[in-house]
């Protein structure tokens, strides 16, 4: 089976395809978040049920989505991703015609469970079924478009809810049939020859378990308090994460090999995502509360306050990652952090009464830049940190962790700022928190920056093949990349020099197996 170049029609049509699928998770991810005080007006809702009504899908989607790649790898990736296309879509149409908010967060755990499935595969399909000269510049293009729309969500829900919230749901079943005809025409089935067909149901149960227990003590606590449930649900979660990483360990076919965090920058790189997400998350939650109920502005106003983030990244993510191919990985994503955590930072400031371009633009552009220079750099560097053939594992690990981050930090940043019941319609309550929380996102990008700093950009070589069971591996010697650009020839002490190993492209972590 020969390679697909991204230059042709059928790479245009894959590319298309994947960025529409994983997109419509994104966009339901954000989405939502402006429809929040439409839907808590519509059917009675506290915050309680609002914060459920984001995280019943990010629990479902960062519980299973490790099994989602796992299941790519080993049944197909092309098979599974159309599977969650479809199932993501089946559940978007019960979301839209929920009665209640009960049954509403229900068909929201449903369209997780779609959103595991597709979200990895895209990814996987990229890294293996695209000719390996282009697969750096489709993870960057893939990156740029899928977080475009995540950040398009605000704006497209604002629009929406000018006619019906249930729409924000429905949108999605004209995106799903143009992206299973699409993938069925332009990605060949792609799978681990060697895998052994074994799945660690045990891994996954224990995961979705300590996932379940902390967003439920998490969202609790505030209106509940300490109680015997609340703190026995918090400890259940604890238990469950050591089992899961205990299991792991001990597993023969362990649904997250342990083996993927020894090499150092995939581990950096995914503390850094969670770090990272977790902000992110928390900042579209509380400003498009803000936005509406302080500022008093319509769905659609507050949706389109986001739109100089999208226009960002829609213009500009090619170009951030031709940052990382001449200066390595690291300056982009402590620049992008920074430059973000600058822009909330700013956003702190808004209260009643503030106007758009005084206010609120200079935060949403700094945090746009910021964006733009961090997504597809920090993307490409998970995928080519992994083995490929661990692929669709590896881009599960990476989207769980960010799932769950988010999931965290909208169960979390409420209680850290006081919100609870129905207070987040009292302007002055939510202004108060608004602004708490913000200066939290804030720190987490910083983290998330202290993060990146610490990535190390020597390149190593990686053996053509595994050595055998009973041989020692030979210490892998420091090469300089395999493409070396001017501005790194200028450079003369060790560790500057070898920046990063080459990706598909120069300066970019390895990529092991090809």
């Amino acid at each position: 089976m020969d390679d697909v170049r991204l230059s042709s029609r059928r790479g245009r049509a894959l590319l298309t395809a994947t960025a529409l699928g994983s997109g419509m998770a994104f966009l339901d991810g954000t989405v939502v978040n402006v429809a929040l005080p439409t839907i808590g007006r519509e059917l009675d809702a506290d915050l309680s049920a609002l914060q459920w009504t984001v995280n019943a899908y990010t629990l479902t989607l960062a519980a299973l989505i490790l099994l989602g790649g796992a299941l790519g790898d080993r049944l197909g990736r092309r098979r599974v991703f159309t599977l969650g296309v479809v199932w993501f879509t089946a559940a978007s149409v019960l979301c839209a015609l929920a009665p209640g908010v009960e049954v509403l967060i229900a068909a929201r755990a449903l369209q997780g469970v779609g959103g595991a499935l597709l979200t990895p595969g895209a990814l996987a399909i990229l890294q293996t079924v695209v000719h390996e000269d282009d697969r750096a510049r489709a993870i960057g293009a893939w990156a740029g478009l899928t977080g475009v729309s995540g950040i398009i969500g605000p704006l497209l829900g604002g629009w929406l809810l000018e006619f019906d919230w249930r729409w924000v749901f429905g949108i999605n079943v004209p995106l799903a049939v143009l992206t299973v005809w699409l993938i069925r025409v332009s990605a060949p089935e792609s799978r681990d020859e060697n895998d052994s067909g074994q799945f660690d149901g045990q891994g996954a149960a224990l995961g979705a378990l300590a996932l379940g227990a902390s967003t439920y003590a998490l969202i609790r606590v505030p209106e509940a308090g300490a109680t015997p449930v609340v703190v026995g649900t918090a400890a259940l979660s604890l238990v469950a994460a050591a089992a899961f990483l205990l299991r792991e360990r001990r597993a023969p076919h362990p649904m997250v090999p342990l083996s993927l965090f020894s090499d150092r920058t995939f581990s950096v790189i995914n503390i850094m995502t969670f770090v990272v997400y977790a902000g992110l998350s928390g900042i579209m939650f509380f400003l498009m509360l803000q936005l509406q109920v302080s500022l008093t502005w319509s769905p659609l106003a507050a949706g389109m306050a986001t739109l100089p983030i999208t226009l960002l990244m829609l213009f500009l993510s090619g170009r951030s990652a031709g940052l990382a191919t001449r200066y390595g990985v690291r300056p982009p994503l402590v620049a992008g952090s920074l430059c973000g955590a600058a822009g909330v930072a700013l956003l702190a400031t808004v209260g009643p009464d503030d106007g758009y371009l005084s206010a609120v633009l200079p935060g949403v552009v700094l945090l746009g830049i910021g964006l733009t220079t961090l997504v597809p750099t920090l993307t490409a560097t998970v995928m080519a940190s992994a083995p490929q053939h661990l692929a669709g594992t590896a881009s599960g690990v990476n989207n769980g962790i960010s799932r769950a981050a988010g999931l965290i930090a909208v169960a979390a940043l409420p209680a850290l700022t006081g919100l609870a019941g129905e207070s987040y319609a009292d302007p002055d309550a939510l202004t108060e928190s608004f602004r708490a929380a913000m200066l939290i996102c804030t720190g987490l990008l910083i983290g998330g920056a202290l993060a990146a700093a610490s990535i190390t950009r020597r390149a190593v070589a990686a053996p053509a093949e595994e050595p055998a069971p009973s041989e020692a591996p030979e210490p892998a010697e420091v090469t300089l990349p395999a493409v070396a650009t001017p501005a790194m020839a200028e450079h003369t002490d060790e560790e500057e020099v070898a920046t990063s190993a080459p990706c598909p492209g120069p300066c970019m972590p390895p990529s092991y197996g090809r």
